[in-house]
């Protein structure tokens, strides 16, 4: 059996795209073919075939995108951005890390697969939104892989249900842009707190300072305290991507939060 990390764009989303382009741009020829006034008629069949030419662009972004992302395509973002990560994640001997918002649980094992000498927990919501996500598949996903040193549960990245210092790392990738109505520096604080003094942190997101505000005085704010190394690093600069490839498929501003706390 082999691992099945999903894709961030669904093939569910591909073929609605294709749906509505199709039904669209039948639905304007059919209009055009009407005994309409002709006036009317060039307005609603225009109307239609824009939404048709507005879907049509929309599938032609997921279809590129979905190749970017794919596990098994080519490019294989989706894996380098995800072991990239986990290259930041160091466990002691009997150690415990935590991924916050798991999702398919790819993270999570990619730090496992690294530090087998302790023991990774992935936690997410697996809401309906994303009902193609479950702690089963990150339980067979971590089956197909070999990897007996993880485990999965149901939790808040809000309010993570664990004490103060009480994991050796914390990681995330993709995650904290997606919860709304929270302050982001304010979900990297609480993904802190847990972190155990000494500790390692690696957190990617789209850190624009539109969503996270001013990350560079949060990395000021973190030395102030304490932390022993903190370092913000653009990620589109050929990290894991190019800044043309990171505008095209909407993920400007992304950067990965590292360091010992």
């Amino acid at each position: 059996m082999n691992a099945n990390y999903k894709n961030w764009v669904s093939n569910g989303m591909i073929g609605a795209f294709s749906a509505g382009t199709a039904l669209l741009g039948a639905a304007s020829a059919v209009l055009m073919c009407t005994g309409l006034a002709p006036k009317a008629k060039a307005v609603i069949a225009g109307t239609v075939g824009a939404g048709a030419l507005a879907c049509g662009a929309m599938l032609a972004w997921s279809a590129y995108a979905h190749g970017k992302f794919s596990y098994s395509g080519k490019r294989q973002l989706s894996k380098e951005i995800v072991e990239g990560t986990a290259e930041y994640i160091t466990l002691p001997d009997g150690g415990r890390g935590l991924d916050v918002g798991c999702g398919s649980g790819a993270l999570t094992i990619a730090c496992a697969k690294r530090n087998p000498q302790g023991r990774m927990t992935g936690i997410d919501r697996w809401g309906k939104e994303y009902a193609s996500f479950s702690k089963r598949l990150c339980e067979d996903n971590s089956d197909a892989e070999g990897v007996n040193n993880t485990e999965f549960y149901q939790g808040d990245a809000c309010k993570l249900d664990y004490p103060d210092e009480y994991f050796d790392a914390v990681t995330s990738n993709y995650v904290y842009h997606n919860i709304t109505g929270v302050d982001k520096q304010e979900l990297l604080r609480e993904t802190l707190r847990v972190l155990k003094k000494g500790g390692t942190f690696a957190i990617h997101d789209i850190m624009s300072k539109g969503r996270y505000g001013d990350m560079q005085q949060f990395v000021r704010e973190l030395r102030d305290q304490g932390f022993e190394k903190v370092e913000l690093i653009d990620t589109t600069n050929g990290k894991f991507m190019s800044r043309g490839e990171a505008a095209i498929l909407g993920l400007g501003g992304s950067s990965l939060l590292v360091g010992i706390k």
